[in-house]
């Protein structure tokens, strides 16, 4: 039976990994787990998995579960209590599940602990790829990817020669506005960005989704994850989300891996690997019932936020660390209604403009960069 840790269990991907575990409970525990501010769903959780450890957001939350569950689980909180989970002694695997940054110091330390890493948080290596991929290259543990397109590139390449990879072709829905040219983005809301006609996914990652800029953060973790020039991987337009990835090799063969749009489907291929586990109630795909498959290719002028995405990736160093930072307060503006849907990609652009690359960054350059890009972010809206 594998320990697993999971950082952000009460977000979408959190909650669906906890799906598989209580599939599984063969195959799975849940041994320690970290929240955010919903205790509600927090105490459920202690209440069905009885973890030996949590932690939360807040001292105040900390407390109240302290005098709510006594000795266990043990309870922690902030950014002590999340990587107390991440290293946690009896877990074998950490699910890193949480938005934002506030995810790259756990899954660094659960690595030099030893941990096996499944990581749906792309900020982690966006931000810091190079520290994140050396430090599990010096521990000699793995990496293994839970976004549906990296997991597909990832089923791929078993069994395959990995220098035999010609390009990595990421697939996009399109997300809530692929429709809409970009005139038409002017007065688009709130409400309109959130509804993605496939995946449900949390707010931040849905408006991620309509910018395209989630498909230029994958652009870059798979840069990382699979050691590939940013030449060789491409993106294209694919409505459906049935091809959730595609690998070419130098014999001009290509590799697929079709599914339903379902993310549990890859957070149990992480957490299985390299076994397989039923999920008898996941929706089978019919190609007969769906028909047709559509392919377009991907309009870097329209989807402005995939072209900043290859720029910075391309230049290096701090300069992803720029591109999410400011993407991330620019997000969270826009879901307050302080700015418009296109002021998203102003505001990126204009951070990534004023800043001058450094050349491998260490930790505390990454931190220092990413306060000084929120900082200037936030005084422009």
């Amino acid at each position: 039976m594998k320990q697993i840790s999971l950082l952000g269990a009460t977000g979408s991907i959190g909650t669906q990994t906890l799906d598989v575990i209580r599939n599984h409970p063969e195959a799975f525990r849940l041994a320690a787990f970290s929240a955010g501010r919903n205790l509600n769903l927090t105490r459920k959780i202690i209440s069905e998995f009885h973890p030996a450890l949590v932690s939360v957001a807040d001292k105040e939350d900390c407390a109240r579960l302290k005098t709510e569950f006594g000795d266990s689980p043990v309870v922690l909180y902030g950014e002590k209590g999340m990587v107390e989970t991440a290293v946690y002694a009896e877990s074998d695997i950490l699910v890193n599940a949480v938005l934002g940054s506030v995810g790259l110091l756990p899954t660094l330390e659960a690595i030099r602990a030893g941990k096996t890493v499944a990581i749906a948080n792309k900020e982690t290596l966006v931000t810091a790829g190079h520290l994140v991929m050396d430090a599990a290259r010096r521990a000699e543990t793995e990496i293994l990817p839970i976004d549906s397109e990296h997991s597909a590139i990832f089923q791929c390449l078993q069994g395959e020669n990995r220098d035999e990879i010609e390009r990595l072709i990421i697939t996009a829905s399109g997300g809530s506005f692929r429709d809409y040219t970009r005139e038409q983005l002017e007065t688009v809301t709130v409400k309109d960005a959130l509804n993605h006609p496939n995946w449900s996914m949390g707010a931040k990652i849905t408006v991620d989704s309509a910018t395209m800029m989630n498909k230029g953060l994958e652009v870059i973790e798979a840069h990382w994850l699979f050691g590939l020039p940013f030449e060789k991987i491409d993106t294209i337009l694919h409505r459906e989300s049935i091809i959730h990835s595609l690998v070419e090799f130098r014999d001009s063969s290509v590799k697929a891996q079709l599914g339903m749009p379902d993310m549990r489907i890859p957070i149990q291929y992480a957490l299985g690997f390299p076994k397989r586990l039923p999920l008898p109630d996941a929706k089978r795909l019919d190609l007969a019932e769906i028909g047709r498959l559509h392919f377009e290719k991907m309009d870097e002028e329209r989807f402005y936020c995939l072209k900043l995405a290859y720029e910075a990736g391309k230049a290096g160093g701090s300069m992803p660390a720029v591109l999410n930072a400011a993407n991330e307060v620019a997000v969270h503006a826009f879901l307050q209604e302080k700015i418009s849907f296109l002021q998203i990609d102003q505001l990126i652009e204009k951070a990534l403009a004023r800043h001058n690359v450094i050349i491998h960054p260490d930790l505390e350059t990454i931190w220092a960069v990413d306060r000084e890009t929120r900082d200037y972010v936030a005084s422009l809206i």
